[in-house]
């Protein structure tokens, strides 16, 4: 199973040592093994600076396709979001640790025992059936294919 480091090493740094500049946005496929289902097909990776702070705020949704991958993260609020989001926690090994559905703006949400979390669109854990314990997936995306 691939983890961050695997596509980060792929996609390659800009020197950056701080990690405060932009770099190309990387775009995951995320599958959950368990359930042989597709959770979202184009999920954003926020793994430092800018990326991380703004999460999703500013959108005004998400298409069933689209996520945030935020990491590592044991904790997220949705202060300031305009709309719900279905929240899957993961630990080090990508196996499901905690699932919240439909979680309204001006929230507070944390699993201390996750690495990293995934913020997808309201509904997408009941149409995947994702449930602790199970195992998910990351793979590339083609950044030049369209994805809405």
């Amino acid at each position: 199973m691939k983890g961050i480091d695997h596509w980060i090493n792929l996609w390659g740094s800009n020197g950056d040592k701080h990690g405060d500049h932009e770099r190309p946005d990387l775009r995951l496929k995320v599958s959950n093994l368990s359930r042989e289902t597709v959770i979202a097909g184009c999920v954003e990776v926020a793994d430092r600076g800018p990326k991380r702070r703004k999460g999703l705020l500013g959108r005004e949704g998400l298409s069933a396709e689209e996520g945030l991958w935020i990491l590592p993260c044991e904790a997220v609020h949705t202060f300031g979001m305009q709309f719900s989001i279905d929240l899957i926690y993961l630990d080090r090994n990508n196996r499901v640790k905690k699932v919240r559905t439909d979680v309204p703006p001006f929230r507070l949400s944390a699993c201390l025992s996750a690495h990293s979390v995934l913020e997808l669109a309201p509904g997408t854990i009941s149409r995947t059936q994702t449930r602790p314990g199970d195992r998910i997936e990351f793979s590339a995306v083609d950044l030049y294919s369209d994805h809405e």
